[in-house]
C-alpha cells in the first residue's frame, strides 16, 4: 500500500505539470482513484472493504465453489458427471487437501488497522476500535481455518515491508507453535468481543460470534492436545509447530465451555421450533432466514444480486426445473443408518428378515424410514418422500415374482414404465450407471433452497451457509463437560434429540461415541466431520482403507416394486455397495496435517515441513 501512495503522488505530480500547461482541464477530482484518507474517513467505504474481506474467507465445502468436496468421506459419493469420477475412484487422500497458504488477506487486513489509525480523523475513537475489532476478528478466524488444516502458521500482525537492501531474511517468519496459534484466536476474541458492535447481526461479527469462533477453537485445541497424546506415536513435530502439550487439556476443555455457556445463557439465541413438523422444521433451519434465532453467523446470499448454484447442481433428478440442471452429490445409506430410531435403538435399516431368509415387505416406499430420527427427514430425500410439492420418484426396478424366487428388473433409463402399467424406474432413479442421477437411492433435501426456480440458471438460490448456529455450541458445551468429567454434560445432547422427535431426556449418560454420532447427524454437511474425526484422531481407524471396514466403502439403498405372487404391491429394499463407487476410503497419518506447500518453503528457509512431508 505505501508503494500505492507513492505511485498516487506520482500521479499527482503529474496532473499539476499538465494543469499549469492546459488550465483547468484537468481540475476534477480523479472517479476511479481512491485514496487512504478517503476510505478511512468514510464508513461506507469501510463496511464495502469488509464485506470483501469477509466474503474471502475460507469454507472447506459449502455452498460454492468446493461443494463437490462433500463427496470425499463417508456421508455422501459423486453421482454427477465424470468430470469428477475420480472422487469415486480415488486410492488414498491427497497431502494438499483443503491447503491454506495465502497471506494475502492478512496482509489487508494488517494493512488496514494501520491505515485506520494514520488516516482516520472523521471517525470517533469508539468507531475506529468497531472496526479494528471486526478486522481482527475477520484475520483470527482466518488463521483458525488454517490451523486446522495446516498447524501452527507464523503468526502476522503488522504489515511487512521490504526495505530493497537485498537481504529479506528479516522478513522471513517462522511457524507459531499450533498452541500458540488456538491461544491467539482465543485471546483475539477475548480482547475484542466487547468493542463489536453488530448486534443482533448474523453476517457481520459481534460479540456472541466472536464467543463462538473462541468455543469452536478451544474444543478443537483441546481435544488435539488429548487425543494426539493418546496416540501410540502422537503426530508432532520437534519445535511443537504441530502437536499441543496434555498440560493444556483442562485449560482449553474450560475455555470452551466457558464461551459456548456465555452464548447459551445470554438468552440471545434458542433452537428453531419454527413448524410442527419435526422434519420441515429441522429443514427450515437451513432454509428460513425470517424468525430462526438459532443462526449465529451466517454467509448470506441475497437475490438478485448473490446467489449459488447449489440447488441447481444438487437437485434431486426427477425434479429438476432445468433441463441442464444436475445431481451430483448423493447421500449415502452409512449416513442414512447413523440417525437412530426414536425408540433409541440403532438406525440399521430392516430391508430382510432376522435369519436374512426373506425380504421385509413395506406397503409404502417410505414406510421402512418410519420412526427415524426426524433429522433424517430434513437432510436426505429418500423413496416416498417429496420436495416441492412433487415426489421424488425414488425407484430402482421391479421384483419379479417367478413362482419360487424374485427376478430383479432394472430399465436402461429413468421415468420407465414395466409391462403391468406401474412404474419400472423412477424419475430419480437409483440407476447403476446413469450419471447425474442417484448411485446410492438418496438425494439431498438439506442446503437446496426450497423456493420456485432455485434450480434454474435464471433464478438460482440465495439461502444461507451457516458457519455457527446453537445446535453447534450445544454440542461444544456437552463435549467440554463429558471431557471435563463435569454433571449434566448429556442435557444439551437430549435438547437436540427431542427436537428430533425422541422423548425427553432419551440420553441418561453421554460417551464419545455417541458424541460422534451426533455431531454427524445434527451437523451433517456443515463442514464438521472431517475436522471432527481429525481432531478426535479417529479418521486414520473409520477410513483405515480396508474394503471391510463398512466406514470406507459407500452403501446404497435400492427400492423395488414387487410384481405378482403374495406380496403384489409392496416394496422391498436390496443394500448394497454404490455400483459407482469404487475405492475403499483411505485416510493416512500424513493427512492429520496438510503438507506445506513447496513454494512456502522455498521462499521461507524458516518454514519447518509437517509431519511426514
Amino acid at each position: 500500500m505505501k508503494k500505492d501512495i507513492q505511485y498516487y503522488s506520482i500521479i499527482a505530480l503529474l496532473s499539476v505539470i499538465l494543469v499549469s500547461c492546459h488550465g483547468d482541464w484537468l481540475d476534477r477530482n480523479p472517479k476511479t482513484i481512491i485514496m487512504e484518507e478517503q476510505v478511512w474517513n468514510d464508513p461506507k467505504q469501510i463496511v464495502g472493504l469488509l464485506a470483501n474481506f469477509y466474503n474471502r474467507l475460507p469454507v472447506f465445502t459449502g455452498l460454492e465453489g468446493n461443494w463437490r468436496d462433500m463427496t470425499m468421506f463417508d456421508d455422501a459419493m459423486w453421482s454427477g458427471y465424470s468430470g469428477e469420477e475420480w472422487r469415486n475412484q480415488m486410492s488414498s487422500y491427497g497431502n494438499n487437501l483443503g491447503e491454506i497458504w495465502d497471506y494475502g488477506l492478512v496482509r489487508d487486513i494488517n494493512l488496514s488497522l494501520e491505515g485506520i489509525d494514520e488516516y482516520s480523523t472523521a471517525l470517533s475513537e469508539s468507531e475506529k476500535n468497531l472496526y479494528k475489532a471486526e478486522l481482527r476478528f475477520i484475520r483470527a478466524y482466518y488463521y483458525f481455518e488454517m490451523v486446522r488444516r495446516m498447524g501452527g502458521i507464523p503468526l502476522i500482525t503488522e504489515q511487512l515491508v521490504y526495505d530493497f537492501s537485498g537481504d529479506p531474511t528479516y522478513l522471513q517468519h517462522p511457524r507459531a507453535t499450533e498452541a500458540a496459534v488456538y491461544e491467539f484466536i482465543a485471546n483475539e476474541m477475548d480482547e475484542i468481543k466487547d468493542q463489536l458492535g453488530n448486534e443482533g447481526s448474523t453476517t457481520r461479527a459481534n460479540e456472541f460470534i466472536a464467543l463462538a469462533l473462541k468455543s469452536r477453537a478451544m474444543l478443537y485445541a483441546a481435544s488435539l492436545a488429548k487425543y494426539n497424546n493418546l496416540m501410540a506415536v502422537p503426530v508432532t513435530t520437534p519445535g511443537g509447530e504441530v502437536g499441543i502439550p496434555a498440560s493444556k487439556i483442562e485449560e482449553y476443555y474450560r475455555a470452551s465451555l466457558d464461551a459456548s455457556l456465555e452464548i447459551i445463557n445470554s438468552g440471545k439465541y434458542s433452537l428453531y421450533r419454527g413448524n410442527p413438523h419435526l422434519g420441515e422444521n429441522y429443514y427450515e433451519i437451513f432454509d428460513k432466514k425470517t424468525g430462526n434465532n438459532e443462526v449465529i453467523w451466517v454467509k448470506d446470499y441475497k437475490a438478485p444480486d448473490k446467489r449459488h448454484w447449489f440447488s441447481y447442481d444438487n437437485i434431486a433428478r426427477g425434479l429438476r426445473e432445468d433441463n441442464l440442471a444436475s445431481s451430483c452429490v448423493t447421500p449415502s445409506l452409512n449416513l442414512v443408518e447413523s440417525y437412530p430410531y426414536l425408540d433409541g435403538t440403532a438406525g440399521t435399516l430392516k430391508n430382510r428378515t432376522n435369519d436374512n431368509s426373506d425380504y421385509i415387505y413395506y406397503d409404502d416406499l417410505s414406510d421402512i424410514y418410519a420412526n427415524k430420527d426426524w433429522r433424517l427427514y430434513g437432510t436426505v430425500l429418500f423413496s416416498g418422500a417429496s420436495f416441492k410439492g412433487l415426489s421424488a420418484g425414488i425407484q430402482a426396478g421391479v421384483k419379479v415374482w417367478n413362482g419360487t424366487s424374485y427376478n430383479t428388473v432394472e430399465g436402461e433409463d429413468i421415468g420407465t414404465m414395466y409391462t403391468d402399467g406401474g412404474v419400472l424406474v423412477g424419475n430419480s432413479g437409483p440407476h447403476r450407471s446413469m450419471q447425474e442421477v442417484s448411485n446410492t437411492g438418496f438425494y439431498l433435501r438439506k442446503l437446496i433452497q426450497s423456493g420456485a426456480g432455485t434450480s434454474t440458471r435464471g433464478i438460482l438460490s440465495d439461502n444461507w451457509w451457516i458457519h455457527f448456529r446453537l445446535a453447534e455450541i450445544y454440542l461444544n458445551a456437552a463435549e467440554a463437560m463429558m471431557e471435563l468429567g463435569l454433571p449434566d454434560a448429556v442435557r444439551y445432547v437430549n435438547e437436540l434429540r427431542e427436537r428430533a422427535g425422541h422423548p425427553a431426556n432419551s440420553l441418561s449418560d453421554l460417551n464419545l461415541d455417541i458424541l460422534m454420532n451426533e455431531r454427524r447427524i445434527e451437523l451433517a454437511f456443515e463442514d464438521h466431520r472431517y475436522f471432527d474425526l481429525k481432531r478426535w484422531r479417529k479418521a486414520h481407524t473409520v477410513w483405515n482403507g480396508d474394503a471391510n471396514n463398512p466406514n470406507t466403502m459407500i452403501y446404497a439403498l435400492y427400492p423395488y416394486r414387487v410384481v405378482g405372487g403374495p406380496q403384489d404391491g409392496k416394496y422391498v429394499f436390496d443394500k448394497m455397495i454404490a455400483p459407482r463407487f469404487r475405492n475403499p476410503r483411505y485416510f493416512q497419518l500424513a493427512n492429520y496435517y496438510t503438507f506445506i506447500p513447496q513454494h512456502a518453503r522455498d521462499n521461507n528457509p524458516k518454514i519447518v515441513p509437517n509431519p511426514f512431508q
